[in-house]
């Protein structure tokens, strides 16, 4: 589950209905479903005009995207990468062929290229292309989301307008004329608030997962080629590091022992290089005066 979507709802939710508590109203007031159906079904058959059929149904097959499951593992990416290249460093790159099954379909592709005896430049290439290519894909469905959130409050206020069309036809009943002018204003706010409460904040989730798929496949190319290229696995644990928003890894401890534990590895107080001319004339007297 995606806390930070979830959470968001609910407090956006509890925000307007509390206020709406706080001035004295009451929550059946904006609970009315013909609203709920000429806002819905008029968002709906506008998006559908608006995108083929395919790309409206992915955007629903999308829509748990937003409140479940979190963004993609880049850590167990590079751990697989990191183990993938000591194999292939101990082993040679074709013993990798038995890894295949077990891992992503990106990185699956990718790898079998390699094992194959792809060059590292042509994989490159054409795994660049793949990305590039999903990329363009994965875009269409926060667009729907987009436009879902433009026609929504417009039309929300077409509901309004039908609703005061009808209050209209009653204008010999004050009262009731008041409450049916209150009762058309719901279709409004179901309409902004389903698209500044859902649809845009929906589209900008999945514009972020996208992003973060599409930079996890470009660490898993750029992990691939350094293996086919026989690259060092430090070498290769350094450059994943990027990808993870760390800087270098830290040393074991055994390491670190040894290199504190190395004269020539301990620090030397910094001199500019006048002082040090001066330490070297000083040294000089010194040595003549003995």
């Amino acid at each position: 589950m995606d806390k930070s979507s979830v959470t968001g709802l609910i407090l956006a939710i509890g925000a307007l209905a509390g206020g709406l508590l706080l001035e004295g109203g009451n929550i059946r007031q904006i609970l009315q479903p013909t609203a709920a159906l000429i806002v819905l079904g008029g968002t709906l058959g506008a998006v559908m005009i608006s995108f083929p059929l395919d790309v409206v149904l992915a955007g629903f097959k999308r829509v748990g995207a937003v409140f479940v499951g979190g963004g993609p593992d880049f850590q167990d990416a590079a751990d697989t990468l990191m183990r993938l290249s000591h194999k292939a460093r101990r082993d040679g790159i074709v013993s990798l062929d038995n890894e295949l099954s077990s891992l992503d379909p990106f990185l699956r592709r990718t790898l079998m290229l390699a094992v194959d005896g792809t060059e590292p430049q042509e994989l490159r290439k054409m795994m660049e292309l793949e990305i590039d290519l999903q990329a363009e894909r994965d875009e269409e469905v926060p667009r729907v989301f987009e436009s879902a959130g433009g026609f929504s409050p417009t039309v929300g206020i077409m509901g309004a307008v039908l609703g005061l069309i009808q209050v209209m036809q009653h204008l010999d009943n004050i009262e009731e004329v008041g409450r049916g002018i209150a009762v058309a204003f719901v279709a409004t706010i179901y309409g902004v608030a389903f698209a500044n409460l859902f649809c845009l904040p929906a589209a900008a989730k999945l514009k972020t997962r996208q992003r973060q798929e599409s930079l996890l496949r470009e660490m898993m190319l750029e992990g691939v080629t350094s293996i086919l290229e026989g690259l060092n696995p430090r070498m290769l644990e350094l450059k994943l590091a990027g990808f993870l928003n760390k800087s270098e890894p830290a040393p074991s401890k055994k390491s670190s022992q040894l290199f504190a534990s190395s004269p020539s590895s301990r620090m030397q107080p910094f001199q500019t290089p006048a002082a040090r001319g001066n330490a070297h004339d000083a040294t000089k007297k010194t040595l003549a005066t003995r």
